[in-house]
């Protein structure tokens, strides 16, 4: 369904989570893409305006926002051999476009595409900024700094020593959002480890400085223990996956917990599967403990967001986030009004976007969701979605 909405309207329903807490009946005014009102209790808007009532069973509340996804990848077993080689980039947009229509029904209407080949992403942000029931709000990275021959070195983006800081600059002019650097290597990438350090800490404060003094906030890939300690040092503002992982375990000790809570840096959790892995106990017991290190990481009230990274395996899909919240955040600790704050308001604040995306408030996007059920009794009701609305524009 795609219906532009032109004029004055307002949605209504039985109950509205604000991006921080829970209402009763709720109508919202919408005029132009922008939420011009939001009434809670009994209100009839003017005679006028046209009202979409989706009934007092019905569960309003902010779009979902992902703060850590690949559209380049299809989620598939072989996700990356679409963006290896001689590559088909216009096949591969036009997959990207399907996808983003795909996260978009899902109620996710913000992402943060932290890795791409080409700069692919920025054309798709174009797009989306234009028409956008298309698809979600954009954030992109282009392709992702590494070491040569490092984690995702195939998405072309090589850079060490002296050429860091140029890279750095060719991101800022060509208009990325955000400077993504591979702090620590991958299992996607023959060779590398999960564990082992790609930059020192002395090239890492060369990147932050640069991307600092352009403007640009930087976000690290790290699991191992290393990695992250160096990120929280040399002042990186986020820290995707935060694995903590050496020797084969999650080691979370808790001079470095102490020390990330303490820091600015955002700490990005790789959370949401559509189905657990099968026939791997020992991942499985890794990730309860990355589940416990991030609940120390809640009550020492850092700043966590949750990142799914979409598009990289088959039980990673790019809808994937509500899922994240039934299975992860409530697990770790959060309350239920935290934990869709979490992918809400919190994930907007942590993304420079808190002034107009993840709240229901006067003057934001309107960018909305609305579920049958409540969320905060049932997380799984994230999936029964009955409308979408992207900048006013209801494409669900």
């Amino acid at each position: 369904m795609e219906a532009t909405i032109s004029g004055t309207n307002a949605v209504r329903a039985g109950v509205m989570f604000d991006g921080t807490r829970q209402h009763g009946p709720s109508t919202v005014l919408i005029h132009e893409g922008r939420i011009i009102g939001v009434e809670t209790g009994r209100f009839e808007p003017p005679h006028d305006v046209p009202v979409l009532d989706f009934g007092a069973d019905a569960f309003l509340m902010p779009g979902l926002i992902d703060a850590h996804t690949h559209l380049v990848f299809d989620a598939s077993a072989t996700s990356t051999a679409a963006v290896t080689g001689d590559y088909d980039r216009p096949a591969l947009l036009d997959r990207m476009r399907a996808t983003a229509a795909s996260v978009l029904r899902a109620g996710i209407t913000t992402v943060r595409d932290l890795g791409d080949r080409d700069y692919v992403t920025l054309q798709l942000r174009a797009e989306f900024a234009e028409r956008p029931e298309r698809g979600p709000h954009l954030l992109t990275a282009g392709p992702p700094l590494t070491t040569h021959g490092g984690h995702c070195y195939f998405l072309g983006g090589e850079a060490t020593g002296d050429d860091l800081a140029g890279a750095i600059r060719e991101r800022y002019e060509r208009g990325c959002d955000v400077v993504k650097i591979m702090a620590s290597g991958g299992q996607m990438t023959q060779g590398s480890s999960l564990e082992q350090n790609q930059y020192s800490a002395a090239e890492l404060a060369t990147a932050v400085e640069t991307a600092h003094r352009l403007g640009m906030p930087v976000a690290a890939h790290a699991h191992g223990v290393q990695s992250i300690r160096d990120a929280v040092v040399t002042g990186v503002d986020f820290i995707e996956h935060c694995s903590f992982l050496r020797d084969g375990k999650v080691v979370a000790d808790a001079d470095l917990l102490d020390a990330i809570a303490a820091a600015p840096t955002v700490v990005s959790g790789t959370f949401g599967f559509s189905r657990l892995p099968e026939g791997k106990p020992g991942l499985l017991a890794l990730l309860d403990d990355m589940r416990a290190a991030f609940a120390e990481l809640a009550r020492r009230d850092a700043r966590v967001v949750v990142g799914t990274d979409g598009g990289v395996s088959p039980i990673k899909p790019h809808d994937v986030l509500p899922y994240a919240v039934a299975d992860d955040l409530r697990q770790i600790g959060f309350t239920p009004e935290q934990a869709l704050a979490v992918v809400t308001s919190r994930a907007a604040d942590a993304l420079g976007l808190g002034w107009n995306k993840g709240r229901i408030s006067e003057g934001a996007d309107a960018d909305l969701l609305v579920v049958s059920g409540s969320p905060l009794a049932d997380p799984a009701r994230l999936r029964d979605v009955r409308a979408v609305f992207r900048s006013g524009i209801r494409v669900r």
